[in-house]
Formats: C-alpha cells, structure tokens, sequence
C-alpha cells in the first residue's frame, strides 16, 4: 500500500524492568538522522499484531500512540509507519505518517482478526525499509508466538547487522512469546520489555523514551525527560552512559 491515508492496514512493569529496558536502549548507537516526512526527525516502524486476542490491547494502543509524536515534537519530529497482521496471511502497512491523528484515525477503522503470528514478515518488511526508507528503529506489540523461532531470529540478526534495533513490547504471559520476544530484541540490538492492561501508562512512558531515542539519540532522551516530568528523570538517570 502506498496511500499514506487509506486502506491501512502479568503485571505491570516492575521498576527493575523498565531500567532494564531503558538501560539497553542506553546502549545503541546515535540513530540515523533525517528522512521524516515533514521535517528531520527519525524513521520508526510500530508494528502490531492484530490477531483476534489483541482486540482490547488494540485500542488502548491506538489511544496512547500519541504519545511518540508529542515526545519527538521539539526535536525535528517523528515519521512512523503502521504495520499489522491478522487473518489469513493478511499482511498490511501504511504509508509513512508524521501526525498522531492520522494513525490514530487508521488504527481505529482496523478489526483484530483471527489468524497466526506473521513476525518473520514483519522482520524481513523492516529490513527492506531500512534499505528503501531510512528506517532505524522497529516497535512490536504482540501477545504470542507461533512461528520457527530459528528463522524468525536470522532475521533480527540480520537487523541488528545493519543497525536496526527492534524493541519488544510483550503483552500477557505467554511463555513460547517470551523467549522468542526476547531472543528478537537481543538478536537485533533491541530491548524487550512486558506489559499488561493494567500498565498503560508505563507502556505510555517506554514508547515516548524509543521515540525520542530514533528522533535524536540519548542526548535528546535526557533533554526530553528534564523538561517533562521527575518520575521520567528518574527513570533515565540510572541509565548508563552519557547522552
């Protein structure tokens, strides 16, 4: 699909967990600069599972996507490609996007469907794009895992190679997902980290640092949670390294 409008396609996080998460993306190379549509920001797919078990988790996705584009607003923006799957090998992705409403508005006409993972072709998608688009980082929502875990993982070696991360976001308690999860995030230089419904806004939080990681490295992360709120400052500030 090339329209960039139409036809698109546990328990909470404890606090050791998200450093966890926070800490590794500490330790990914300064993202690609450049290429957003709309301004200079970095390049970011947000790829879902929109199989029929993700159907509340789904919307409350599409509430809180927002937030990437407000953390990244100041420091030269955010393009995000939508991807999804579901159904019978239904596989689609959205053009690139540099507004939250316009996603937002996509996410809300999409219907979870039942169907089987499709996670190896949302790797080997994002691989393409780094070559086509510039894209530099990757966000999975999913629940399960359904798929060889061997195949799946060469190709998010393969993205780690070329320096594409993929952070994981993992709902429920799945434990087959959990090892491949985290198996993806270590093969691509990446960070798994889970969630619940009862954690919205810790996913809120995690989403907004990954963003404002692809738009401008950690430099730019530290800046961001200075000036919007202590618990984020407090988050960021047991993170390794310099920004």
């Amino acid at each position: 699909m090339t329209d960039d409008t139409d036809n698109l396609p546990s328990n909470s996080s404890s606090p050791s967990a998200v450093d966890a998460f926070l800490d590794k993306l500490n330790t990914q190379p300064v993202p690609f600069q450049g290429g957003a549509q709309g301004g200079n920001g970095g390049r970011l797919m947000f790829a879902m599972d929109a199989t029929a078990s993700r159907e509340h988790s789904w919307d409350m996705a599409a509430r809180i996507q927002g937030t990437m584009f407000e953390a990244v607003q100041d420091i030269g923006g955010l393009a995000v490609q939508l991807a999804f799957f579901r159904g019978f090998g239904e596989f689609k992705v959205s053009g690139w996007l540099s507004r939250a409403q316009d996603i937002q508005r996509l996410m809300s006409s999409v219907f979870c469907l039942a169907g089987q993972t499709q996670v190896e072709k949302v790797l080997k998608h994002a691989r393409n794009e780094a070559t086509l688009s510039g894209v530099r980082a990757v966000v999975y929502v999913g629940d399960c895992f359904e798929e060889n875990v061997d195949a799946v993982g060469q190709v998010a070696g393969e993205l780690g190679l070329i320096g594409v991360p993929v952070f994981v976001f993992h709902e429920g308690q799945d434990g087959t997902a959990e090892r491949a999860f985290r198996h993806i995030a270590k093969l691509s230089g990446g960070a798994y980290a889970h969630f619940d419904a009862t954690s919205a806004e810790q996913l809120k939080k995690l989403l907004a640092a990954v963003a404002v990681f692809t738009a401008g490295g950690r430099s730019a992360l530290e800046a961001y949670a200075k000036v919007h709120g202590a618990e984020i400052l407090q988050i960021t500030q047991q993170m390794r390294g310099g920004g």
